[in-house]
């Protein structure tokens, strides 16, 4: 009887180790593919750390947007309070330019400045990421009205 017991109990043991770190494993695996959002003004306030995958929103600010020879563009992103420089190598998506809301995913450098592997820009004249209305919203510089999101 006594030997039941400890074998029911080293089952249970078992199970809860396994389901454990089962979890643990599909957590980890799922942290390196998720992408947090931030704004402009959450780089600024130095609580990222440099290297971690997230994505940044705001506007293109004007007169800021430089192309060099290989492909590279650099511009700025703001949410009107605060800014973060931006480097991207490749094709930008078509709606791409001044003034307009877009949405960027890559890493923060060292610097303090952001390198994006992938660049999302609006659909049409009325629209802006919601992630970026909120942090315009959140720093003050929403004018309600203006664009709607989706």
């Amino acid at each position: 009887m006594r030997l039941r017991k400890k074998q029911r109990l080293m089952l249970v043991v078992l199970a809860v180790l396994l389901v454990g770190s089962a979890t643990g494993l599909t957590l980890a695996a799922l942290q390196d593919k998720v992408a947090f959002f931030v704004s402009p003004s959450e780089i600024a306030g130095g609580k990222l750390t440099p290297g971690r995958e997230f994505r940044v929103g705001g506007l293109v600010a004007e007169g800021s947007v430089r192309r060099e020879g290989d492909g590279t563009v650099h511009f700025t992103l703001t949410d009107m309070a605060h800014t973060v420089e931006v480097s991207y190598r490749g094709i930008l998506p078509d709606l791409f330019r001044e003034k307009q809301g877009i949405v960027a995913q890559g890493t923060l450098l060292d610097n303090g400045s952001f390198r994006a592997a992938e660049v999302l820009a609006k659909h049409d004249e009325n629209y802006m990421p919601k992630e970026v209305a909120d942090a315009l919203k959140q720093s003050g510089h929403w004018q309600e009205g203006e664009v709607r999101t989706r």
